[in-house]
């Protein structure tokens, strides 16, 4: 990842939004990385591979599923029961 100092920003902001367009590009302060610019479309991949879960119900859920989910529960209870 291409890195610029926060003074960099200031006076190359055109070579780094460039950059930025065709890969991450980190912003460092004090020689920290402090930020990261990136291109929408990088950010909006990021975003969407963020979160895949999905919210359901008992009521929804398969008899597969459930069955797996009870027996995990119960073997939760049982070690807790060893110990």
């Amino acid at each position: 990842m291409t890195e610029f100092s926060t003074s960099d920003l200031s006076r190359k902001s055109g070579d780094i939004i460039a950059e930025a367009l065709r890969r991450p590009v980190t912003i460092t302060q004090r020689n920290k990385p402090r930020l990261v610019l990136l291109s929408i479309e990088d950010y909006r991949r990021l975003v969407t591979k963020a979160d895949t879960r999905t919210v359901g119900r008992l009521e929804t859920m398969s008899d597969e599923l459930f069955d797996e989910v009870k027996a995990a529960v119960a073997a939760y209870e049982q070690e807790s029961d060893e110990t």
